[in-house]
Parts: structure tokens; C-alpha cells; sequence
């Protein structure tokens, strides 16, 4: 029991968004408090204590305070707390433990309780490798090869190659691959016009929570891999010798 019969305020967490919530990202939590009808409980106080894995933004507070017997606009008898805090980049995937405190106060003082609640975790960010697999100096044909080494799937992916020093696309920048399972691998086609150095390449796909993300990586062009087809004005399969 709280703190009398006189004041009985209870917690429950109603809303996590996004279930699962994401390493590094925010996620939006929403209590409901009980009780505050009770002009008994004096001045209600309730907080969600700062500490792993949640964070707050500077200038956010923890704290939200009400009027006992205070109602809300629509007349319920409820008091209703939203959060947008973020997870630590580091936090474990599965159910980890947050921490309430919610305070009232009645005639024997003020008296609180602390309250625990568990949210879910899970890591649905991809990850990538990404290499120039086929390079053609004769027909300027590109093969990216890409790489999903996170644990998580990931729909409708698309390689997006923007303006920059070492290459120069010619038609379109962007391939749509489509969809790509953990610790699989496909290949995307440009036609370019390849100087050695960095290329940086967008990776934007949809995560198991329906999230689209963007991400940039960074592969690396060597004229060197690709001498062959300079030579033979073919690719870079290597050479086909017919012995007569």
C-alpha cells in the first residue's frame, strides 16, 4: 500500500514507442498514475529516475507534479506522463529494469515510493561491408558487393552514390536491391567513372521495427585491382588464352 487508505496512488507503464526500443536511439514511454482524484494526497509527484540505460536531454525534467483532486480536461481520474528519453548506445538486448518515484502527501507528511518497471531492448540497426567487386574501364560498369553482418534482418535496401571527387556516375546513383537476412550478401550495378581514393556510399534501408534508416559508408577504389581491364579493354575477370 502507498502511504494511507486516505491516498492510494499507483503507477503502471501503458506505452513503449518503439517496442523494441534501440541502442543509441529515443523511445517514448507514457505512465498513468492513479489516484489523483483524492484531494487527500496533498500535492502528487511522480518522476522516472535518470540511470541506465535511459537519459535525459538537457533541460528535461524528470518530474511532473499535480494537484490532488486536480482532473484532467477530459475528466479522468487519471494522470497521464509521457517521456521521450534516449537508450544508452551500449544498453544489452532484453527486458531491462527503470525505476520510478512517485510521491503524495497526507496529513502524516509526505511519504513516497519507488516502483520498478521493465522495458524491452533490441538492437535492429544493420550494419554493413560494402567493396568494388567488378570494375570495367571499357564499358564503365560497377558491381558493389554488400554485406549485412548485423544480427538483424533489413528490408528494401538502397544504395545511393552521391557527387563526390573519385567518381562520376553516369545514369542513375541509386540501385534498389531489395531485401537482405543477416549475414547475407548482394550486389548493386552503377556505370562510373572510377578515380583511386575514397567513394562514400549511402545505404538507406527499413529495420524489423519499420524504421527507415540511413547510414554512409566508406569503401575504397584501387586502380591497381582493375589493371587488367585497362590492358585488355575487358573486365576484370582476367584474361581468356586460346592455345592453338
Amino acid at each position: 500500500t502507498f502511504l494511507s487508505a486516505a491516498c492510494e496512488l499507483n503507477t503502471t507503464l501503458v506505452n513503449q514507442d518503439p517496442y523494441p526500443a534501440i541502442p543509441g536511439d529515443y523511445v517514448t514511454l507514457i505512465f498513468q498514475v492513479t489516484g489523483v482524484e483524492n484531494p487527500d494526497c496533498k500535492t502528487v509527484t511522480f518522476e522516472l529516475i535518470e540511470g541506465y540505460p535511459l537519459s535525459f536531454d538537457p533541460g528535461q525534467s524528470s518530474q511532473t507534479m499535480i494537484k490532488g483532486g486536480t482532473y484532467q480536461k477530459d475528466y479522468s481520474s487519471y494522470l497521464s506522463v509521457p517521456y521521450k528519453v534516449r537508450i544508452d548506445k551500449d544498453a544489452l538486448d532484453g527486458e531491462t529494469k527503470i525505476e520510478t518515484r512517485l510521491t503524495g502527501g497526507t496529513t502524516a507528511g509526505e511519504l513516497y515510493k519507488l516502483k520498478n518497471f521493465y522495458i524491452e531492448v533490441e538492437d535492429v540497426r544493420a550494419d554493413f561491408e560494402l567493396h568494388i567487386d567488378k570494375y570495367s574501364y571499357a564499358t564503365k560498369d560497377m558491381t558493389i558487393e554488400i554485406l549485412n553482418i548485423a544480427d538483424s534482418d533489413i528490408e528494401a535496401l538502397t544504395l545511393e552514390i552521391p557527387n563526390q571527387e573519385n567518381i562520376k556516375i553516369t545514369g542513375s546513383n541509386r540501385a534498389i536491391v531489395g531485401d537482405l537476412d543477416s549475414n547475407e550478401y548482394t550486389t548493386a550495378d552503377f556505370k562510373a567513372d572510377l578515380t583511386d581514393g575514397e567513394i562514400n556510399v549511402k545505404v538507406l534501408y527499413t529495420d524489423e521495427t519499420g524504421t527507415r534508416r540511413e547510414i554512409t559508408e566508406t569503401l575504397n577504389f584501387n586502380s591497381e585491382y582493375f589493371a587488367s581491364t585497362q590492358a585488355s579493354g575487358g573486365n576484370s575477370l582476367g584474361y581468356i588464352i586460346t592455345i592453338i
